[in-house]
């Protein structure tokens, strides 16, 4: 039984990892058609890293992801301790809709946001769709993920530490910054990179939200897979997957560490 749970993990793995393994393996081979190995060579990064548009496109997923990532850590962070700390109505209702933006169909997510923005900019007149609607569309997800975090690293905290620092005439905000700061900020910097590499590879919200001159790199990719899946289409993919990997491991670090 042992063995067959082995074999069926490994086999879940490799349906999983292969075709990533794939993709990274022909960002490296010579041939620019097909699959069939040619030879090693590093001209597709090259090209890549000259491609007149590439830079624009990287810039604006970099403005996005950083921008999006700083509101939503605040923002995540604050709602978590609230939810933590105070008792109020509706209190269970709130910690039962935080789930509802890790769930819900992206499709469905981001049909909403671009109704939305719309209905704003036919009463309002302004908040055309740009990078500013594409970080607003982030945060809404990302928010949630860091207030998750972040109540995950408060549960572990112990409240007689805050409470020894109020004994010694600590404020609230100093016991904050002092103390519960510095012993949950492992678990916002986990929340804080989860949310970035979410915001850098993310794909439907930003395609609903997204307008002229705000394209970025999975936008850039989904328009040029239709014409045809190149050699640099394969490095590109190895670039934010060897970003986002490293993203998610820095954050697992940080969120075991005490």
């Amino acid at each position: 039984m042992g063995r067959l749970l082995k074999l069926h993990t490994y086999l879940v793995l490799a349906f999983l990892y292969l075709p990533i393994a794939v993709i990274v393996a022909l960002s490296f081979n010579q041939s620019r058609f097909g699959v069939r190995w040619t030879g090693f060579t590093w001209q597709w990064y090259v090209r890549l890293f000259h491609h007149h548009r590439i830079a624009v496109y990287a810039e604006n997923t970099l403005i996005v992801a950083v921008v999006s990532t700083l509101i939503a850590t605040v923002l995540g962070t604050l709602l978590a301790l609230g939810l933590y700390r105070y008792r109020f109505r509706l209190k269970s209702a709130l910690k039962f809709l935080i789930y509802v933006p890790v769930v819900i169909p992206d499709i469905v997510m981001g049909v909403a946001l671009l109704l939305f923005f719309a209905w704003v900019r036919v009463h309002t007149g302004w908040l055309r769709l740009s990078l500013v609607t594409i970080i607003l569309g982030h945060v809404t997800f990302q928010v949630a993920y860091v207030a998750l975090v972040v109540r995950s690293r408060l549960a572990g905290l112990d409240p007689a530490l805050e409470e020894a620092a109020a004994d010694l005439g600590a404020g609230g905000y100093a016991t904050f910054r002092y103390v519960t700061l510095p012993l949950i900020l492992p678990g916002v910097l986990a929340g804080a990179l989860l949310a970035f590499t979410l915001s850098l590879d993310d794909f439907v919200i930003t395609f609903f939200t997204a307008g002229p001159g705000s394209t970025t790199l999975p936008l850039y990719i989904f328009s040029s897979v239709k014409r045809g899946v190149t050699p640099e289409i394969h490095a590109l993919s190895t670039i934010l997957i060897a970003v986002t990997t490293v993203g998610l491991l820095l954050g697992r670090a940080l969120l075991r560490r005490r």
